[in-house]
């Protein structure tokens, strides 16, 4: 039986699983935290990794990695850190991302260039940021690459530098015109050009081989990741409820979003993603229980136990600021509340907040995409919540699937590592995964009201 190992390098934590190659079925499972901030060493995830790979790294015949996208890997000539990476969630290079729409002629200019408006998550707009504010680390800069680059790198015996379409893609200096690097871009952001990865167009293409023997498949971002690894079918919708909050849709060309809120990204098929990611997502949830005093769920039990449009109190979850649309220096804000609302309206409050941010990032996709969705799944940490799953259809006004509880990301990695040992034309056939069908009257005045506060 042939194994195959997917690894997950997300914000949070390393999740690592060891799967037959064959069937996808998972054999054994690892994880490993990493520190809480947006900004980060990233020997830090490569000394994670191996601690939570270590026994299971020898007994796979291929690997590859879904790492989170855009972190900024800044590395000297001599291949070492010129300071912290800074992570997709750092929101202060949003002046650097303004600069670079303007230079580059404004927001349609820059979906030409690149598939995207730039924001403050974008590779590119860090770099710009660390030209202006730290010059003499700027000019060190030698190489920059991306956290799951970073990991390949580790990970290879010869210690190549590789990457592959959709990781690439949210760089800022991917141009989709020309399916591959933009010197101009990259330049235009550091002020001098630096050694990017290969990219591999292919993407069950074999990039490597560890230590161990095991091929390396080229990785991809943890978005495109859970696409492979849920078989994300035409016409389907994800939207998951993790750190960020992510909807994506697969398809055939790339999407030219001139307001911003749709990121024009490859995915790992070979195809395009179309995007919308939002800042805030299960933190949402982590900051109801903080701000009641209680556990998942039991914010869950309280929510339930309100109204739809919680009697009139909105909440608008930009604790982390906002990208999906695009405003990195708003605050969250509880609209509405008077002497009648109870603890369950709060809870209510959050909740519907939470699902409304994501309803916005489904329609932007849609627009984006010029269709609705067939379907939509619900993934991610926070889709566990027992309030988000049975209030989603009454927010988005659809039958939500959500599929069985998985690490979608690391189970994608090792579906492309399985097509990359096999060598064939299309992915190996998984069975997929089971899914709960939820459903609930629509009630549109809640995100109609809470699109009229948030303004």
């Amino acid at each position: 039986m042939a194994l195959v190992l997917g690894i997950d390098s997300s914000t949070q934590s390393t999740k690592a699983l060891l799967v037959d190659a064959d069937s996808g079925h998972v054999i054994e499972e690892r994880r490993g935290a990493h520190p809480d901030s947006t900004e980060v060493d990233p020997r830090v995830w490569s000394a994670v990794m191996d601690d939570v790979i270590g026994p299971l790294l020898p007994r796979a015949d291929a690997v590859a990695v879904g790492g989170q996208q855009h972190g900024m890997v800044a590395l000297d000539a001599q291949g070492a850190p010129v300071r912290d990476a800074l992570l997709w969630n750092d929101t202060r290079s949003a002046g650097a991302a303004d600069d670079i729409v303007s230079e580059l002629g404004g927001p349609a200019a820059a979906v030409r260039a690149t598939g995207s408006v730039h924001v403050a998550s974008i590779t590119s707009t860090k770099l710009r940021w660390v030209r202006d504010n730290e010059p003499e680390n700027a000019s060190r800069i030698a190489r920059v690459v991306l956290p799951h680059d970073w990991l390949n790198h580790h990970l290879d015996a010869a210690g190549g530098w590789f990457t592959d379409r959709g990781d690439a893609s949210g760089t800022g200096y991917f141009s989709p015109e020309k399916d591959g690097w933009d010197e101009r871009l990259a330049v235009q952001a550091l002020g001098h050009d630096f050694a990017r990865p290969t990219i591999a167009h292919r993407p069950n293409a074999v990039v490597g081989e560890t230590s161990t023997g095991a091929v390396i498949a080229p990785g991809t971002g943890d978005n495109m990741a859970a696409a492979l690894g849920l078989g994300l079918a035409e016409g389907d919708m994800s939207v998951s409820v993790g750190t960020s909050g992510v909807a994506a849709m697969r398809a055939d060309s790339v999407a030219r979003d001139e307001t911003g809120a749709v990121n024009g990204f490859a995915d790992a098929t070979g195809r395009w993603l179309p995007l919308a990611c939002t800042l805030n997502a299960s933190r949402i949830l982590d900051f109801g229980c903080m701000m009641l005093g209680v556990d998942y769920d039991q914010l869950s039990e309280l929510a339930l136990r309100s109204v739809p449009g919680a009697r009139g109190a909105v909440f608008v979850p930009y604790l982390d600021g906002e990208r999906a649309p695009n405003r990195p220096t708003a605050t969250g804000t509880l609209h509405g509340l008077t002497r009648q609302h109870r603890r369950e309206d709060i809870a209510r409050a959050v909740v519907e907040g939470l699902l409304c941010s994501l309803a916005d990032a489904v329609s932007f996709v849609e627009a984006a995409a010029g269709r609705s969705a067939d379907r939509l799944l619900l993934i991610g940490g926070g889709s566990k919540s027992a309030a988000v799953r049975e209030l989603a259809p009454m927010v988005f006004g659809l039958p939500i699937h959500v599929p069985a509880t998985a690490e979608y990301v690391a189970l994608g990695a090792a579906r492309q590592a399985a097509w990359a040992l096999s060598g064939a034309q299309e992915p190996p056939v998984w069975q997929g995964p089971a899914l709960a069908l939820m459903e609930a009257d629509h009630a549109p005045e809640v995100l109609e009201h809470y699109r009229k506060v948030r303004g």
